[in-house]
């Protein structure tokens, strides 16, 4: 027959109820900083690599065609200017 001090058990009940406390509170501050940091993130306007890659081969192919715009405007500037 073991006999249990009340002192004992309430002291063995509070720290129980403390450490699931802890625990609970850990879990939240836990999940409300992934939370802010998924916001943050989200505010930085970052890209894919994909969606980089297409605006880089679009700005590629607009620099060539300006280029060739420009060309045809000087040949056809030239010949206004000899005529």
């Amino acid at each position: 027959m073991q006999s249990e001090n009340p002192f004992v058990a309430d002291f063995v009940k509070l720290m129980n109820s403390a450490a699931g406390t802890l625990a609970g509170m850990g879990r939240e501050a836990r999940e409300s900083a992934r939370e802010r940091f998924k916001e943050f993130m989200g505010d930085m306007d970052f890209v894919s690599r994909e969606e980089f890659e297409a605006v880089k081969e679009m700005a590629a192919t607009a620099r060539l065609e300006t280029e060739g715009l420009k060309a045809r405007l000087d040949a056809l500037e030239a010949k206004l200017n000899q005529g």
